[in-house]
C-alpha cells in the first residue's frame, strides 16, 4: 500500500473514504466532531440510533453523509476513553483497514492518527498505523492455483497537522520499512519445507540483498569442516539436502565501528532426528527457521533506511531429519569453539547450530551479538504466545531489547540464567550435554548458548510462543521483526 502524509479537513477532503472514531458512550473523536458538525448532527443522530456502540473494534460504514466530500465515512469503535491504550489503537486500525478491504474504495484518508495514545507521541502513531494497516492486508497465497481476489485498497493518506508533516513523513518511511521487513519474514516462514530448504533459503537471501543493497555470502559444508563446526554439521547429518551458513552485511557506518551481529536459527525443517517429534503438528516445524527470516528481515530494513549502523546478520541453515547417517543420541562433538558436547537429544538441534555460529561471530569484534530462535517449547509454557522469552549476560544490552519490546508492542519478558543452572547440563562424557532435562528447560537452553559467548555482550530471544501461531489462523505472525527494528532505530539514533 502507499502511503502519504497530508494536513486535510476531514469534512473537506475528496475522497473514497474517511476513517474516524468513536469512543463508547457515543463521544465522538475530534475528526467525528467536524463531520458530525458539518452534518448538522447527522453521526450523532446515527450512534443515537444504535446502530455502533463505540466497542472497540466494531465498523459502520456509511455513505453519502450530508455536508461531507468524502463518498464515505466509516466509524470505528474506539473502546473507553480512559482505556485507551496502544494494543486498542493498533486494534482499531485494523479494524478499519480490514472493513474497507471489504468495500470497493481504492483509497481513504486516516484519521486515527490524531488520536491521543498515553505516552505515545505523533511518530509513534503514524509508524504504527502503517505497520498495522499492512498487517491486516497481509495474505500468503503464492502457492494456490487459485487466488482470491486481492483488496482494491491501495493508497491511505494519514492526516496531521501541517507543523508535523516532517516528522510524521519520517516515522511512515521507517513503518513502511518496518511492514515490508514483517511480510519478507512471513513469505519466508510461511513456505512449505519443500520449497525452503537451506539451499533455496540462501537464494532468497541473495536475492533480497540485491534488491535492497545489503551484501550476502554463504558458507558450504567444505568451509564449515574447515572451520571446525562441528555441532551444525552434526545437525545436518541425516539430510542429503546442504547446510548453508548465510554471512548478511550492511555496512551503513562505514566499518568505522564495532558491528552489531543478529544469529538467526534456521532450521528449514525439524523433524527431530533420532529422537523424532510427535506426528501432530510437525507440519509446523517449517517455522523452525523463523529467527533466520527474522535475521534477513533486519538487515533488509537496515538497508532500505540506511541506517547509519554496520550490522551483520548471521544465519545457520540445515534440515533434521532421521536417516542412517543422522546424529544419533549419545554421540559427542566437538564444536568451533573447541568445547565438546554429548548430544543427549538430537531435538535440541537449535542449540547446536547457534552455537558454532556465535563462535563464528567472535571474528567480527562485535559491539553486541543477539541470537534470535524458536529454541524451546518450555519458553512456550513459560510465557505462552504473548512474550518471547529474552536472556543476556549485559543488562544493559537486554533492557534495550526490553523497552524496544514494549515501544513496537512486539513484547518480551526476562528470564533468569544463574549460574546454578548450568549443573543441569553437566555430563559424564563431554565437557557438558545439550539438554538439562525437563525443568527450567528454556533457560538450560540459554545456558548452553552462554558458554560461548564470554568474548562479547549476548543477548538470546527464544521466540519459539511468538514467531508463528496455530490453528485457523496458522502461519508466521512477523516477530521480532517489530522489536528487531525499534531496537537497530534507537541505536542509529544514537549513533
Amino acid at each position: 500500500m502507499e502511503f502519504s502524509i497530508k494536513h486535510v479537513s476531514p469534512e473537506a477532503c475528496r475522497s473514497a473514504c474517511v476513517i474516524v472514531g468513536v469512543y463508547e458512550n457515543r463521544q465522538l473523536s475530534p475528526a467525528a466532531e467536524r463531520i458530525d458538525q458539518a452534518s448538522q448532527g447527522y453521526l450523532r443522530e446515527v450512534l443515537r440510533q444504535g446502530d455502533l456502540s463505540g466497542k472497540l473494534g466494531a465498523t459502520l460504514l456509511l455513505r453519502g453523509v450530508p455536508g461531507c466530500h468524502a463518498e464515505r465515512v466509516l466509524l470505528v469503535g474506539l473502546g473507553k476513553l480512559r482505556e485507551f491504550s496502544d494494543k486498542a489503537y493498533r486494534q482499531a486500525t485494523q479494524a478499519a483497514v480490514k472493513a474497507l478491504a471489504t468495500t470497493e474504495a481504492r483509497e481513504a484518508v486516516n484519521c486515527l492518527v490524531e488520536l491521543p495514545v498515553p505516552s505515545r507521541n505523533l511518530s509513534w502513531r503514524v509508524r504504527q498505523a502503517v505497520i498495522s494497516a499492512e498487517g491486516a492486508l497481509y495474505r500468503f497465497d503464492a502457492l494456490k492455483s487459485k487466488r482470491e481476489d486481492a483488496p482494491r485498497l491501495a493508497r491511505m493518506t494519514l492526516a496531521v497537522a501541517r507543523s508535523e508533516k516532517s516528522d510524521a513523513e519520517k516515522a511512515a518511511r521507517e513503518g513502511q520499512a518496518i511492514a515490508a521487513g514483517m511480510k519478507t519474514m512471513r513469505d519466508l516462514a510461511n513456505l512449505p519445507p519443500n520449497h525452503c530448504t537451506p539451499l533455496k533459503l540462501a537464494e532468497r537471501a541473495r536475492q533480497l540483498s540485491e534488491e535492497f543493497g545489503f551484501e550476502c555470502t554463504t558458507l558450504g559444508r567444505e568451509e564449515m569442516e574447515r572451520l571446525g563446526m562441528n555441532a551444525l554439521l552434526a545437525v545436518a547429518k541425516g539430510s542429503c539436502e546442504p547446510p548453508q551458513l548465510l554471512v548478511l552485511k550492511h555496512m551503513g557506518n562505514g566499518g568505522q565501528g564495532k558491528p552489531i551481529v543478529l544469529v538467526g536459527k534456521g532450521v528449514t525443517f525439524d523433524s527431530g532426528g533420532i529422537s523424532l517429534k510427535p506426528a501432530a503438528d510437525m507440519d509446523e516445524m517449517k517455522f523452525d527457521m523463523s529467527g533466520a527470516a527474522s535475521v534477513i528481515a533486519a538487515l533488509q530494513i537496515a538497508a532500505q533506511l540506511k541506517l547509519p549502523l554496520d550490522l551483520i546478520g548471521l544465519a545457520p541453515c540445515v534440515e533434521n531429519l532421521p536417516s542412517g547417517s543422522a546424529t544419533k543420541p549419545g554421540d559427542v562433538v566437538t564444536t568451533m569453539s573447541g568445547q565438546t558436547v554429548e548430544i543427549l537429544n538430537t531435538d535440541a538441534e537449535g542449540r547446536l547450530i547457534l552455537c558454532d555460529a556465535l563462535t563464528y561471530a567472535e571474528r567480527f569484534d562485535p559491539a553486541c551479538v543477539i541470537d534470535v530462535a524458536t529454541l524451546t517449547g518450555a519458553c512456550v509454557i513459560a510465557l505462552g504466545h504473548v512474550a518471547a522469552g529474552v536472556f543476556g549476560n549485559d543488562e544493559r544490552l537486554v533492557r534495550a531489547l526490553l523497552q524496544a519490546g514494549e515501544e513496537s508492542g512486539d513484547r518480551a519478558w526476562q528470564l533468569p540464567l544463574f549460574d546454578d543452572y548450568q549443573e543441569q547440563l553437566k555430563s559424564n562424557f563431554a565437557d557438558f550435554a545439550n539438554i538439562g532435562g525437563r525443568p527450567a528447560g528454556a533457560i538450560t537452553a540459554a545456558a548452553f548458548l552462554s558458554r560461548f559467548t564470554s568474548k562479547f555482550h549476548w543477548a538470546h530471544l527464544d521466540i519459539a510462543g511468538v514467531a508463528y501461531q496455530s490453528g485457523k489462523e496458522k502461519g508466521s505472525t512477523g516477530r521480532p521483526v517489530p522489536l528487531l527494528a525499534h531496537f537497530l532505530l534507537k541505536r542509529a539514533a544514537k549513533t
